[in-house]
């Protein structure tokens, strides 16, 4: 898949940042992404070469940009270090990792979470709000939603409307019982997990950007994030990790790993009931998938959150 590369856009129709020639090095959509496990029966996003040289494709452009390099160009909307190409691989693209040609098609919808029927705009929000631990999101109308939302639209506008296409989201991974084992965790995270992301979990950085994503602590996803989710982690990192080995992990390794990462503690969910950790337990988590918000581990309660 070519990967974009591209000077900086002129006279832009949104007031975003100067490109750089080339996308920063927090971009890892640069890395190798595995391969589909079935490519000849899964959708196929368009090219860049199928771009237009005009003002949408420009904003086009502009999206993406966004997406693989948003903690650069919307700083005052991500409080971490993460960008949306983090948890979307490949630019978006990739089938099996939350691909935005998945997602874009199947708005508006009812979302559990904030009971009530959701536009893609407000889908995105809530990922600035949550997993960029943004504190208030961008505007509907904003351009870095506008941006976000015209490169989801170019990558599925071959895409059927309504129709729930292979690949889309994260497949579930089974486990009996939904059990898990933290201390496996630990060893499945320090031999297949830390010589990128850390032993602490930090990530790394080169200068002031990360190159590979923090898992836990201040500069991770918050606690109202989909991906403090057990289950959820679990069926990302069976599918994506580690890097260019998807599907190597077992079921089992990958629920026990997910379980690790999301034991430890991360920015408090912005939700939070009358300084609660327990109503909010109780009313966001309680029946919110596997997680461990409000629970004891090692003597410690879970869900304090980092500053």
């Amino acid at each position: 898949m070519k990967v974009f590369l591209f000077a900086p856009v002129l006279g832009t129709l949104i007031s975003l940042p100067a490109l750089a020639a080339t996308i920063a090095m927090e971009d890892q959509s640069q890395l190798q992404a595995p391969a589909a496990a079935h490519p000849a029966t899964q959708f196929q996003p368009p090219l860049e070469s199928e771009l237009p040289d005009n003002a949408y494709g420009t904003l086009v452009r502009q999206g993406y940009a966004l997406f693989v390099d948003t903690k650069r160009l919307a700083p005052k909307f991500v409080g971490n270090g993460l960008n949306c190409s983090n948890c979307h691989l490949d630019q978006g693209r990739l089938a099996n990792s939350a691909p935005l040609w998945g997602a874009y098609p199947m708005y508006p919808a009812y979302r559990k979470k904030n009971d009530k029927v959701n536009t893609f705009a407000e889908r995105l929000q809530g990922c600035f709000q949550f997993s960029m631990n943004g504190g208030t999101p961008p505007t509907a109308d904003s351009p870095e939603i506008t941006a976000l939302s015209v490169y989801s639209y170019w990558l599925a506008s071959k895409a059927p409307l309504g129709v729930e296409l292979p690949g889309r989201g994260y497949p579930e991974v089974p486990s009996s019982a939904s059990t898990y084992d933290l201390a496996q965790g630990a060893e499945v995270y320090k031999g297949q997990c830390a010589v990128c992301h850390g032993a602490e979990g930090q990530g790394q950085k080169v200068g002031d950007s990360y190159v590979m994503p923090p898992l836990w602590g201040k500069n991770s996803y918050n606690w109202g994030a989909g991906m403090h989710r057990i289950n959820t982690a679990a069926s990302f990192i069976k599918y994506n990790m580690p890097l260019g080995k998807g599907g190597s992990l077992t079921d089992q390794q990958a629920w026990d790993v997910a379980a690790y990462v999301n034991s430890h503690e991360r920015p408090q969910d912005p939700r939070l009931v009358d300084g609660s950790v327990e109503k909010t337990r109780v009313k966001f988590h309680a029946n919110d998938g596997v997680n461990l918000y409000g629970q004891t581990v090692e003597g410690v309660l879970i869900g304090q959150g980092i500053r």
